[in-house]
């Protein structure tokens, strides 16, 4: 960003407004949360910028990510959850998920129902290969811990089962 007249004030520099204050003989260009920022090519300002991916966002890659795994037969999101499904008739893809996002990193727990018949450990591996795998492609962030809480087993009955009476 190239100023010709330099008084305090409000500038923009291309991809945001930046303020410019003197102080004490010196110059400082801040960002509008008053933030100081850095010196970019040729003596211009540089805005800081951040992305700040919300938990719910996290939730619903991390619950799309473990239904797609053979032997999940649904996600457990307590007494709460089912009421709201029922009221609303939406499904909520992040419900039976719980995320803790840092700066570069994110916990989670998925708590899930199984099929019936299923070798339980070898099931839980997969989704926590899977949400690692989708969570880190799609967010950057790194999964520091995915932790797996089987709820329960789903006994699904067979749909072919015709009786003539």
């Amino acid at each position: 960003m190239r100023v010709t007249s330099r008084s305090p004030g409000l500038y923009s520099n291309g991809s945001g407004l930046v303020y410019y204050i003197m102080c004490g003989g010196g110059e400082v260009w801040m960002s509008p949360d008053k933030e100081p920022m850095k010196e970019g090519k040729e003596g211009e300002p540089q805005v800081e910028s951040s992305i700040r991916i919300a938990d719910d966002v996290v939730g619903v890659i991390a619950g799309i990510a473990a239904l797609e795994v053979d032997g999940v037969a649904g996600m457990s999101g307590g007494l709460a959850a089912e009421v709201g499904e029922r009221m609303t008739g939406k499904k909520n893809p992040s419900k039976g998920v719980k995320v803790q996002i840092g700066e570069k990193e994110v916990a989670i727990d998925l708590y899930i129902v199984v099929e019936f018949g299923v070798r339980i450990p070898e099931v839980a591996t997969k989704v926590q290969e899977a949400v690692k795998r989708a969570v880190e492609s799609m967010t950057g962030l790194e999964c520091v811990e995915i932790n797996i809480h089987v709820q329960g087993v789903s006994f699904k009955e067979p749909e072919d089962d015709y009786r003539v009476r």
